[in-house]
């Protein structure tokens, strides 16, 4: 099922995307709409799947959440059988889980306050789940750069409809 849309629907995704928080009346009045079309726009939107939440970026030290690491995980599952992961998905400290191809089956991404705690959780949230055989783990030293902003093409490079 192709999911179509145009170039205000782009404006509005680029512009909510830069700001959640956009009051529905200041996004209707930067693209030159009355406020009632750019709502149903919007509810279109998020019925489509293409808006799946509004969401607030925290400050992960704010929160003592300074430890970012990555982990490899190895299982014993056979091809399309994700019961490693449907564990996984359900514990708070993972941020990110991918199913991957290549050596390893899954991608996780964890924060913790600190090496302890990750030990911490290693030992007691992923040793307590059958079907890990290994995982390999890249603690982050330094981030340059981390967002779920998606690249949004200029309204320009979209055909209109």
């Amino acid at each position: 099922m192709e999911i179509s849309i145009d170039i205000t629907d782009i404006k509005i995704l680029a512009a909510l995307q830069a700001d959640a928080c956009l009051q529905n009346t200041e996004l209707a009045k930067r693209l030159g709409m009355a406020p009632s079309a750019v709502l149903e726009r919007v509810k279109k939107l998020e019925q489509k799947g293409i808006i799946q939440a509004y969401t607030t970026r925290i400050n992960p030290d704010i929160l003592d959440l300074k430890l970012l690491a990555f982990v490899f995980i190895k299982t014993s599952e056979g091809p399309g059988n994700v019961a490693v992961a449907k564990h996984l998905v359900k514990i708070p400290e993972v941020l990110e889980l991918h199913h991957i191809a290549g050596e390893d089956c899954y991608l996780m991404k964890v924060r913790a306050k600190d090496p302890i705690s990750l030990i911490h959780f290693m030992r007691e949230k992923m040793s307590k789940i059958s079907g890990i055989l290994s995982t390999k783990t890249t603690i982050v030293l330094e981030t340059l750069k981390e967002d779920n902003y998606l690249p949004i093409p200029k309204p320009t490079a979209w055909k209109k409809h």
